[in-house]
This record gives structure tokens, C-alpha cells and sequence, in this order.
């Protein structure tokens, strides 16, 4: 659980487009066995202004893993084993809401989850836990994030409901317009189970979805060319850059406890009784739930 005496290190996980971070000093790159599998990449950790930085690549450098090829388990676990704190997720998106313009950045505060060949819990058999999902992100580190973002003049849409497919095909025109009925505001491949897993292992988590284009509803769909997607999604890259070190200077200052409990999610989550608890799942479990499980 972090606290005020706790340091702050911050997380990234970097999206398509996003495979490095510039600027960081005291550069040192680690590789960080889970137990839970293989992390999409080694981890860059460094400094941005006065905040500790662990940066992960969520398709590996030169983006060789698919969205349902990803290993999210092991990439919040090596986090975690990391000494992250809070999560910043960088995702590419596509707008499902006419008001949502290919460049702009939404941060989520809600998602549907409509992935199904993915691991989504660190618990299991011989040791069941349960975790509120109500509110899926931290409202503490999203601030900080808008805040972030308008000191830099970028297009913040703040609160939006991230529709999570399983891919790797894009939607169909029938998919599109039901998720548009359902109220989703962008749809991506990649942040559940993510933030599912974070709120798992006690980890402050936001997510910064990149608008590359419309989906395909919109009327001009069909005449965004491959190119200009490609150019929109290294034009947000380049802004998602520059919001890192603006949000890493903002965090310097202070590191506060998490007022929604996001760092103490796991308190009265589990239910396994002592004597019933599988004792691998318990060793597995030692970064992630080390702090309940005794």
C-alpha cells in the first residue's frame, strides 16, 4: 500500500507507436521474471525531472505481440516486482463519438470488456479473491493527467467509456453502431484485462487513449487512407511523450495516498480461508497480494 512515505514510481505502459520514452536520465534497463509468465519486454527504468520511471513497450520493442498475444499478468506482475506505484496506460484508439476527432486524447474513466481468450485474475482455484471494479480508474492520477495535458494545449476529452475487443480484426459496421448504442466513447484491444489486473496488485491506474481515427460507423470511414492513420498515431505518440514528462514534473512534488483506495484494493478481497490456500498460488502471489497474504 503506498502511503506518504512511500515513493512515487511511476509505470507507463506504452501503446502502438509508443516503444521508448526520451529524456529519462539514470537509464538502466532490467529483465524481471514473473512467475506469471513473460513480460512483452525488458524494463526502461529511469528518471523524468524528480520521479523514478519504469517504462514497458505492451507490444515489445517493434511491436512483435498482438493484442491477445500480450501477457498482461506478467507485465503487471514485473511492474509491480518493479516498485510501481501508479500505472499510466498509452493506448490507440478508435472514436466512436462524432464530438471525438482523430488526434484527440480521452481519459477513461469506464470500460466494457468484451475480450474472452485472455487471462484476467491473478487468483484461481485455491485461492479466490474478488476486487471492485466500480470504478476502474484513479480519479487522483487522472487529474494529475488533465492537468498535465492542458498545460501543454492538447485536445484532453476528460471521462469516456473504453469498449475492450478481443481483435486483432477491427469491428464490423454492426458491431460499431451497437457499442455506439451502448454509449461507448473510443474502442481499443488492449486495456482490459490491464486494468483489471492493476487494481489486483494494488496499483494507482489511468489510461490515455489516443484517438488514430473514427471507427468504422462514421460516414468518411472509408476515406481515411492507411497513411494518415500511421501519421496520426506517430503525431500522438510524439504529444504522449511529451505528456510523460509533463505529468513526471507534476508528480515530483508530492506522492499522496490514493483517496479512491486503489492502493488498498485488496483489503477484505479475499476469501479463501487461511487453511484452504493453494501454497503455489500463495508464492505467485508474493508481489502482487505479498502485502494481504502475510
Amino acid at each position: 500500500m503506498a502511503d506518504q512515505t512511500t515513493p512515487l514510481r511511476l509505470g507507463v505502459i506504452g501503446g502502438s507507436g509508443l516503444y521508448k520514452i526520451e529524456g529519462l536520465s539514470e537509464v538502466e534497463r532490467i529483465d524481471v521474471r514473473s512467475p506469471f509468465g513473460t513480460p512483452s519486454d525488458s524494463l526502461l527504468l529511469g528518471r523524468l525531472a524528480d520521479t523514478e520511471m519504469v517504462f514497458l513497450p505492451r507490444h515489445g520493442r517493434g511491436h512483435p505481440l498482438p493484442p491477445s498475444a500480450v501477457d498482461y499478468r506478467a507485465n503487471i506482475d514485473a511492474l509491480k516486482r518493479a516498485g510501481v506505484t501508479d500505472i499510466v496506460s498509452l493506448s490507440a484508439v478508435g472514436s466512436l463519438r462524432e464530438d471525438i476527432a482523430p488526434g484527440d486524447f480521452v481519459l477513461v474513466d469506464q470500460f466494457i470488456d468484451r475480450t474472452f481468450a485472455r487471462e484476467k485474475s491473478f487468483f484461481g482455484a485455491g485461492l479466490a479473491a474478488h476486487v471492485s471494479m466500480a470504478e476502474p480508474v484513479c480519479a487522483r492520477l487522472g487529474d494529475h493527467l488533465q492537468a498535465a495535458g492542458e498545460s501543454l494545449g492538447l485536445r484532453i476529452v476528460q471521462g469516456g467509456t473504453y469498449l475492450a475487443m478481443e481483435g486483432p480484426q477491427f469491428s464490423t459496421i454492426a458491431e460499431s453502431e451497437l457499442y455506439r448504442q451502448w454509449g461507448c466513447a473510443v474502442i481499443g484491444m488492449t486495456n482490459m484485462p490491464e486494468a483489471k489486473l492493476a487494481r489486483e496488485a494494488e496499483i494507482c491506474y489511468a489510461t490515455v487513449a489516443m484517438v488514430t481515427d473514427y471507427d468504422c460507423w462514421h460516414p468518411d470511414h472509408a476515406a481515411v487512407t492507411v497513411e494518415a492513420i500511421v501519421r496520426t498515431l506517430q503525431e500522438n505518440a510524439a504529444a504522449a511523450r511529451h505528456l510523460v514528462a509533463a505529468l513526471g514534473e507534476a508528480l515530483a512534488a508530492r506522492r499522496e495516498p490514493c483517496t479512491a483506495g486503489c492502493d488498498r484494493a485488496l483489503e477484505n478481497a479475499v476469501i479463501t480461508a487461511p487453511e484452504a490456500r493453494d501454497p503455489a498460488l500463495v508464492k505467485r502471489l508474493d508481489a502482487v497480494a505479498g502485502r494481504v497474504l502475510g
